[in-house]
């Protein structure tokens, strides 16, 4: 009895110690059964096209589509930009490989230092992080441009 209830105090402490795992976002799983908010192709010639180029699908759960409605996000929002690689044949474009799913995730307080949104990227079909740290901030500097719409560029089709 006294080394279970030393194993438990030992699990609830390590519980509520901080981790580097705190800021960290998690894997969308479902993400493709959420809202698909838009779709684009980013081509060779445009500025983003040797980090971002392919097809860009976006999704947002349900907070996140009140987000895109209201102009704010609440916390839970999540956006992802699940990237694609092109594939043209047949005069046709689709799909090809899974380049990275990118993650927004809204919270105000873990997040406080880029806008209340928590940044990361899947690579492929994986679940490998690509994004931590110093990437963040990078991310939160592109979105800086979208301040006076909470750091997000996509918007709802109407």
């Amino acid at each position: 009895m006294r080394n279970l209830a030393a194993t438990l105090v030992v699990v609830l402490v390590a519980g509520l110690a901080p981790t580097s795992h705190a800021t960290e976002v998690a894997y969308p799983i479902g993400y493709r059964e959420w809202h698909h908010v838009k779709s684009m192709i980013i081509n060779d010639g445009h500025p983003l096209f040797a980090a971002f180029g392919g097809i860009h699908h976006i999704y947002a759960n349900r907070k996140a589509v009140q987000g895109y409605k209201a102009g704010k996000f609440p916390d839970g929002a999540v956006i992802v930009f699940d990237l694609l690689a092109t594939k043209s044949a047949n005069n046709a474009v689709e799909e090809g490989e899974r380049k990275v799913v990118g993650v927004m995730v809204k919270n105000a307080q873990r997040y406080k230092a880029t806008g209340g949104w928590g940044y990361e990227g899947f690579k492929g079909d994986s679940r490998d992080r690509v994004v931590a740290g110093k990437a963040a901030e990078a991310c939160f500097a592109c979105h800086t441009s979208q301040k006076d719409r909470d750091y997000v560029f996509s918007s709802l089709r109407k």
